[in-house]
């Protein structure tokens, strides 16, 4: 696909829905730059030799974390190259990006996060605990986001398209997004639920 070099995209979703490997494709085909805050905040969590939740706990009460974190996207929306923002809130601070939530069930998503060896900050002892763990810190960001920003990603509407990446493959999702940001740029009515 041929993308304007302004278009951002920014990917927001559930714990291993599969935004890091949708945003690799999605840069591959674009060309675009990849920015992953995810892969930034657990590089912090290590740094603080906590793992990721426990960061996001400490974070409700120190907002340095998430100005480290979130601080990127300030600069970033000025700039007129094309990124695919694998983040929880750059839908709310880039706010003219094409905004996709990707959906997974948590035990699906617990399974990809297990067996995802790159995930050193994450690491649970069974299928259980990890459910548990994702669920906490998808509460404790959600509620955190809402009361520092008043920014509710739990409400879908916030989105362009949302997509439920269980049934499907990184591949069928990211032609899914390009396909409709095309309908988008095109002014063609698209399902924004797929």
């Amino acid at each position: 696909m041929n993308s304007p070099s302004n278009t951002k995209i920014t990917l927001t979703g559930d714990l291993g829905s599969g935004k890091s490997a949708v945003s690799r494709i999605l840069c591959a085909r674009t060309g675009f730059e990849y920015i992953s805050t995810g892969r930034i905040q657990r590089q912090l969590a290590q740094e603080m030799g906590l793992d990721t939740l426990e960061m996001n706990r400490r974070a409700d009460t120190d907002p340095s974390i998430d100005q480290r974190i979130d601080g990127i996207f300030v600069d970033l929306g000025k700039d007129p190259n094309g990124y695919v923002v694998d983040s929880r809130m750059a839908w709310f601070f880039l706010p003219e990006s094409f905004k996709v939530y990707l959906q997974a069930n948590v035990h699906i998503a617990a399974a990809r996060i297990l067996s995802d060896p790159t995930r050193n900050s994450e690491q649970y002892t069974s299928l259980e605990e990890a459910v548990e763990k994702i669920s906490a810190r998808k509460q404790s960001e959600n509620a955190r986001f809402l009361k520092k920003y008043g920014a509710d990603s739990t409400n879908l509407n916030n989105f362009d398209l949302v997509i439920d990446t269980a049934q499907r493959s990184p591949e069928q999702v990211a032609d899914l997004i390009l396909e409709v940001m095309k309908m988008k740029a095109e002014g063609v009515d698209f399902e924004r639920f797929e």
